[in-house]
């Protein structure tokens, strides 16, 4: 294993551990699920080639936003990152740029959290510099 590696999978480590101590619940499961949904999704193209949405909304129950929040952990970005290493380890290939949304939802079905993707269309400038002409 490379130093970087080792690095990254130490600040993963770090990451889930924050969680865990924040629910009480072990946080490899919304990984897992965030996971599952980009692996659910998964679109082979060619030979080598497979691609993953791009965009994924994370609603967190009341409790569980708040609680994150408020220690001002950027989750979003913590989400964002152990799935580009996810998607990485696969050899998938996003439909665009790689968001994700974290958002408060009051009704969230199993209490904690709920995952969704979608393929949301790269929007360059360019588009935008010809319309203006």
């Amino acid at each position: 294993m490379s130093a970087l590696s080792a690095f990254e999978q130490a600040l993963e480590n770090g990451w889930e551990a924050l969680w865990a101590r924040v629910l009480d619940k072990e946080p490899v499961e919304l990984l897992d699920a965030l996971h599952a949904e980009c692996d659910s999704h998964a679109v082979v193209c060619a030979t080598g080639r497979v691609l993953v949405p791009n965009a994924y909304d994370v609603e967190l129950a009341d409790a569980v936003h708040e609680e994150l929040t408020r220690h001002g952990s950027p989750v979003g970005q913590a989400l964002t990152d152990s799935l580009a290493r996810h998607a990485e380890r696969h050899g998938y290939e996003w439909a665009g740029p790689l968001t994700v949304h974290v958002t408060r939802s009051a009704d969230v079905p199993n209490g904690r959290y709920r995952v969704t993707s979608r393929v949301m269309p790269h929007v360059s400038a360019e588009g935008f510099q010809h319309a203006e002409r």
